[in-house]
């Protein structure tokens, strides 16, 4: 029974985090807003499963690089407040890691969506 209540307990944090995430960070609620509109397209052009795996892999990459994002800039300033170049450097770095994930995420999207709002528009025929 122990171990069910440690595992509901881990979840319980991990939700708290991602709520914290949103909450506290701007370009998570960015990445919110474009995850809903990611999903509505997805059903509205009714995606095939190929299609779904790839935008939920690209939406998963870009959340878990937000959220590592944020863990090392909490970490850092807790760490050390005042300003210190490697930290800096840190920070960058972690922010670099979040705009490669959101740039595949996007390219991702062209190539998922492209085609679809192509057609939509009424460019291809």
């Amino acid at each position: 029974m122990t171990k069910y209540i440690n595992r509901f307990t881990s979840f319980k944090h991990a939700f708290r985090g991602i709520g914290f995430l949103v909450k506290s960070q701007i370009n998570a609620r960015i990445h919110f807003g474009a995850t809903l509109a990611v999903v509505f397209g997805g059903i509205y052009f009714m995606l095939t499963r190929a299609e779904w795996t790839a935008v939920i892999l690209a939406m998963g990459l870009v959340w878990a690089a937000e959220a590592l994002n944020t863990a090392v800039e909490c970490l850092a300033d807790a760490t050390i407040p005042e300003q210190n170049t490697c930290v800096g450097r840190a920070k960058d770095v972690a922010a670099g890691g979040v705009l490669l994930a959101a740039i595949a995420a996007a390219l991702v999207g062209v190539l998922v969506f492209g085609p679809y709002l192509i057609r939509l528009i009424g460019l291809g025929h």
